[in-house]
């Protein structure tokens, strides 16, 4: 079977050829060309085109085409390619507050591209990333590099805390009080948090946490709030440290400048060194 896509892949056209290597058809070819020649050549080898818009296996919604390969050959069921998925996800629509491991993955996987220029050779290598990834998802997640007692103290306390409180009528959920001191606890930290991580420490489902979360963050999404507290974390470091661009960019968690313009311009309704600039007038 013949597969094929744009030139110069970087993370679903990676990942895509991954998952079909190794859980659809280990023989598969997959062909890169320019991007005006995906749909002729297709027809010429007789080959599926992927990631390109007006096909079947493409992005739909906020998902990527990784997502429709899963669904399309029912591989949902495996728990490790779904949190693969995830992490695929974030570093493919450039939202990291999906996974932690989002920002990462996009970081390798632009560096490979820099370096590896053709681009078969670039999908052998990122072959062994993806096994790597997956044997992660499906064996080591609660594997810590470090152990750290404060933590596990904290955990333990906040359980406490818990059962204390279960027959305690208040308006606002216990969940969503404690995810306000874990989200505040993270700014300055990079806000590395995720829904998946989060439901775990809450002993909540991550669909409900991202179902509910609006109705007690300002009626923000997880992920737009957490880009509203990185860019309030953003213009107090415009304010007092004399940081550049880029170091606001890294310590308030966005994975490049580029990305941090984009958000803080959406926010804000100017870019960073217009405000920058701006405030060294007054």
């Amino acid at each position: 079977m013949k597969w094929i896509t744009r030139e110069r892949p970087k993370i679903d056209r990676l990942a895509c050829p991954w998952l079909i290597r190794r859980f659809i058809d280990a023989n598969a070819e997959i062909l890169y060309v320019p991007e005006n020649q995906v749909l002729d050549k297709a027809r010429e080898f007789n080959a599926i085109p992927f990631d390109i818009p007006g096909v079947e296996y493409s992005h739909y919604q906020d998902r990527c085409t990784f997502d429709y390969f899963l669904e399309k050959h029912q591989l949902q069921q495996d728990a490790a390619l779904q949190t693969l998925a995830l992490i695929v996800r974030g570093a493919d629509t450039d939202d990291h507050t999906l996974a932690a491991q989002s920002a990462g993955l996009w970081a390798i996987s632009h560096g490979m591209a820099f370096n590896i220029t053709n681009d078969q050779e670039l999908l052998e290598k990122a072959m062994v990333v993806y096994d790597g990834l997956y044997t992660w998802a499906k064996h080591l997640q609660k594997q810590k590099h470090t152990t750290h007692p404060t933590e596990q103290l904290f955990l333990q306390a906040y359980h406490r805390f818990l059962e204390e409180q279960k027959d305690v009528p208040q308006k606002v959920p216990t969940w969503a009080l404690h995810l306000k001191e874990m989200i505040q606890d993270q700014i300055d930290t990079n806000l590395t948090l995720n829904l998946k991580e989060i439901s775990e420490a809450l002993a909540v489902h991550p669909a409900y946490v991202s179902r509910a979360f609006s109705k007690y963050f300002d009626n923000l999404s997880f992920g737009e709030y957490i880009r509203k507290l990185r860019i309030e974390k953003a213009l107090a470091l415009l304010h007092t440290s004399g940081c550049s661009l880029v170091e606001v960019a890294y310590l308030t968690g966005f994975s490049d400048q580029s990305h941090f313009t984009r958000v803080f311009k959406q926010q804000m309704g100017q870019s960073p060194s217009a405000y920058l600039k701006t405030l060294r007038k007054k």
